[in-house]
């Protein structure tokens, strides 16, 4: 990657921070393309003077694109929204894709990294996973040597799954299992998942195919949460909550300010998220040995215990 100019969209979030890491480590020289360039500043110090470089581009205006792009060898598009709000699913995942691939591949840009979600389903009824599967499609529609990367939830300090729930667990007595709590996930650490954008970026064999990318472990939501009250010292009564009583509940939720859970996010629970069988996945990409969330979650979970807790022998396992 010495020497390469790369350019991340959504640089400065949550996958972002750790990928531009990696990338000035590795010497490369990374444009943040993002809509608030001062915000993103506190990357510049992951690099030598002037390797990384915050600059603004909005992915829903086409001509804003062209100046990120200029020279560019490599692109990854990180940009992604959890729930309905300043931007819609479909302008995030799908239309602000279809602008960036679209003008990277106008300028002759052939290594393209999307950051997809397992779970991309253009016949899924969740308005997130449909959005992402459109984003997908357009991706390769305009650069068909673009690689797909399709992690499970992310796990790592910054997150919006673990600590939502380690945060709710401080202020209330009830978590809700929705579903009864059956659902699947395959946590990934953020690191790893770093890692295997810089293969996709580098790897030949990685040109044109797509990836889903999970952790050591399956996990019920109910094994989750269990996670998240032993770590956090707090005691909390897991209630199962049936999709019928869970839906009308997310549909007001969702007009909260910060809703902790909305309508699209119980639809996504309605289906696992792990690694298909067969799929390629880290192992392709040479990660063989994925971080487990029981090695890196209680270190930033620990903020939610409560002052002078003591911790019993068989809390922390799960």
């Amino acid at each position: 990657m010495r020497g390469k100019r790369v350019v991340v969209f959504g640089g400065s979030g949550f996958i972002g921070r750790y990928l531009v890491r990696r990338l000035a480590h590795e010497g490369a020289l990374v444009t943040v393309a993002v809509r608030d360039p001062e915000g993103a500043q506190f990357l510049k110090p992951m690099g030598d003077v002037g390797q990384i470089t915050p600059l603004y581009a909005n992915i829903r205006k086409p001509k804003t694109l062209e100046r990120a792009l200029q020279h560019a060898e490599a692109v990854v598009n990180l940009v992604g929204v959890l729930h309905q709000g300043n931007q819609a699913f479909a302008g995030a995942h799908a239309l602000g894709a279809k602008n960036i691939a679209e003008k990277a591949a106008e300028l002759g840009i052939e290594t393209f990294v999307q950051v997809s979600a397992i779970g991309a389903d253009a016949a899924s009824d969740s308005l997130y996973a449909r959005t992402k599967a459109a984003g997908e499609k357009v991706v390769m529609d305009a650069i068909p040597t673009a690689t797909i990367l399709r992690p499970s939830v992310v796990f790592g300090p910054e997150d919006d799954f673990l600590n939502r729930f380690g945060a709710m667990a401080r202020l209330v007595p009830v978590l809700p299992l929705v579903g009864g709590g059956e659902t699947r996930f395959q946590p990934v650490y953020v690191g790893d998942v770093a890692d295997a954008i810089m293969a996709a970026l580098s790897r030949e064999d990685a040109r044109g195919k797509t990836y889903e990318l999970g952790g050591p472990r399956v996990l019920s939501f109910r094994e989750v949460l269990e996670f998240i009250l032993a770590e956090t010292r707090r005691r909390a009564l897991l209630v199962p909550l049936p999709f019928a009583a869970a839906l009308p509940l997310g549909a007001v939720m969702q007009f909260l300010p910060n809703p902790p859970l909305t309508l699209d996010q119980v639809k996504q629970l309605g289906h696992d998220n792990v690694v298909s069988d067969g799929a390629p996945g880290l192992a392709e990409l040479g990660i063989s040995a994925p971080t487990p969330m029981q090695a890196i979650a209680p270190s930033y979970l620990a903020r939610y215990r409560k002052p002078g807790s003591q911790r019993t022998a068989d809390q922390g396992q799960s």
